[in-house]
């Protein structure tokens, strides 16, 4: 089972940049629950990350397999990445861009960590037998 971080926890963001490639290729179970921890953040300023795929780990897809939704605030947002349909997807990483307005520092500051964890195969099932008998 694969659980790792994209971006280490207490990793200071202040400009656009990219995690290392992480490789997926032995996962049991394409499906992955990443979580996007903001620990520390200064006002006035966003932060955007995508999630890309490559076959390689050197060439990447135009495409992001997922993207957060743009955080402004302190928080863990957690987002499911589904790859099971896309089987020359090996690797992934994180890219991400930040923004800041206002008063002040004119450069941003986020401290983030950003984990991936595969999903069990049992948990999954009985998430989307639930999730059916709510429909």
């Amino acid at each position: 089972m694969i659980e790792t971080f994209l971006v280490p926890e207490k990793t200071v963001l202040n400009a656009k940049g990219e995690s290392q490639p992480v490789d997926i290729s032995s996962a049991q179970n394409r499906v992955f629950l990443l979580t996007l921890k903001i620990a520390e953040i200064v006002e006035q300023e966003s932060l955007d990350v995508s999630i890309f795929g490559s076959a390689d780990g050197a060439t990447w897809e135009p495409k992001p397999l997922v993207v957060f939704p743009q955080r402004f605030y302190c928080g863990e947002t957690p987002l499911l990445l589904e790859v099971s349909e896309q089987a020359t997807v090996k690797f992934v990483k994180a890219q991400w861009d930040v923004n800041r307005w206002g008063r002040g520092p004119e450069q941003p500051m986020f401290e983030v960590g950003l984990s991936l964890r595969e999903v069990p195969r049992d948990v999954l099932a009985e998430v989307r037998k639930e999730a059916a008998a709510r429909k």
